[in-house]
């Protein structure tokens, strides 16, 4: 049969097929590796889903004051993660040719699932059903928007590309005093182009984004194209700098590199981890090849890390040192998102202390 996941999880052996079907008999099968697939009412089958979330998230608790090895509790809180994920996407829904959800009281999925899929289907797939709930829930952000009020527009993003919903950052990249005569920037990893349509506001007159999503660089060009910036910004599909004549330098380069050095479970995923820190390190190691004399580059980044034991408190000093960078500046901020202040999140005694900077780098 033809599944479908959107993240890492392996398919499951075997599927049975149910009009009805309690939490409990789902989550036996979900512990063999069989998935249910649901043939009755779609209303009935998001209360059955609601009901093995609650039996399978972990339990939230009010967090330590101190943590002896705050590592392993990430690492703890991934897996727990990881594994309620698993039970919940064992419920599934056949998506029948041309993203046709045919169930009792079940809504029209086709914008939701084009959005995702582009191209429509013409065979029949299995989709774990709080997948579809994500779907939906995204192209209605999609749709809608989210504000960004130092651009004083709304950013629309689909599924798959990275949300700025926690956009707190975004405030250092107006408040940053730009290079004495800048008129080029390089804005790397541009997933929904906000960052470049800001640098584009401030008045650099020409930037270029880069991303290797095809779906982050679609929805930058729609986004800079809505806002008026089409005329400044050019989108490629390209890894980190992209590909230039040897003397056109850049005289600002902007990055927000994945946070977290860990492994994603899905492609979106792939803007908040990543593995041993290598695209930081590719960035530092690379960028000053692109650089214009008397350039900068800056570099946003979260202490997330280092209050989860992640990263050492003196590794990002230490990089930067060794690639030849020096710190000429730096702003910083405070999260403003409910997870920083939920006392019942397991890793509440690091997203309480947690700051956003923006380095101002130049070279040596």
């Amino acid at each position: 049969m033809n599944y479908r996941n959107e993240s890492t999880q392996s398919p499951p052996r075997d599927f049975v097929f149910a009009a009805e079907a309690s939490a409990s008999r789902i989550i036996q099968a979900a512990q063999q590796n069989i998935a249910t697939v649901w043939r009755g009412d779609f209303h009935n089958a998001k209360q059955v889903l609601a009901a093995i979330k609650k039996r399978v998230q972990p339990k939230p608790k009010a967090a330590r004051p101190a943590q002896a090895d705050p590592a392993t509790t990430f690492h703890k809180h991934r897996l727990a993660q990881s594994q309620a994920s698993r039970l919940a996407n064992a419920l599934c829904v056949e998506i029948g040719a041309g993203f046709a959800l045919d169930l009792p009281r079940a809504p029209n999925v086709q914008a939701a699932l084009r959005d995702v899929y582009g191209v429509e289907n013409t065979e029949p797939f299995v989709l774990p059903l709080a997948q579809l709930l994500g779907f939906i829930g995204a192209h209605e952000w999609h749709k809608k928007g989210v504000i960004i009020p130092e651009l004083g527009g709304a950013i629309h993003v689909p599924f798959g590309v990275f949300s700025p919903i926690r956009g707190e950052y975004l405030s250092l990249i107006v408040q940053a005093k730009l290079p004495d005569n800048v008129r080029t920037a390089l804005d790397v990893g541009t997933g929904s182009g906000v960052i470049a349509a800001l640098l584009a506001q401030r008045g650099v007159p020409r930037i270029i984004a880069t991303d290797t999503n095809p779906h982050a660089i679609a929805c930058a060009q729609a986004n800079i194209a809505r806002l008026g910036f089409s005329q400044q910004i050019n989108v490629l599909q390209q890894d980190l700098f992209g590909e230039r004549a040897a003397d056109e330098k850049i005289d600002l380069i902007v990055c927000n590199p994945p946070w977290l050095p860990a492994k994603p479970t899905s492609a979106v995923e792939t803007a908040l981890y990543d593995p041993k820190h290598a695209m930081l390190h590719a960035f530092l190691r690379g960028a000053a090849a692109h650089l214009a004399q008397g350039g900068q580059v800056w570099l946003i980044m979260s202490n997330l890390a280092e209050l989860l034991g992640l990263r050492g408190e003196h590794d990002l000093a230490h990089w930067f040192a060794q690639y030849g960078w020096r710190v000429a500046d730096s702003l910083k901020t405070a999260p403003q998102h409910c997870k920083a202040s939920d006392a019942r999140d397991p890793l509440a005694f690091a997203r309480s202390r947690e700051i956003t900077t923006l380095y101002i780098l130049e070279r040596v």
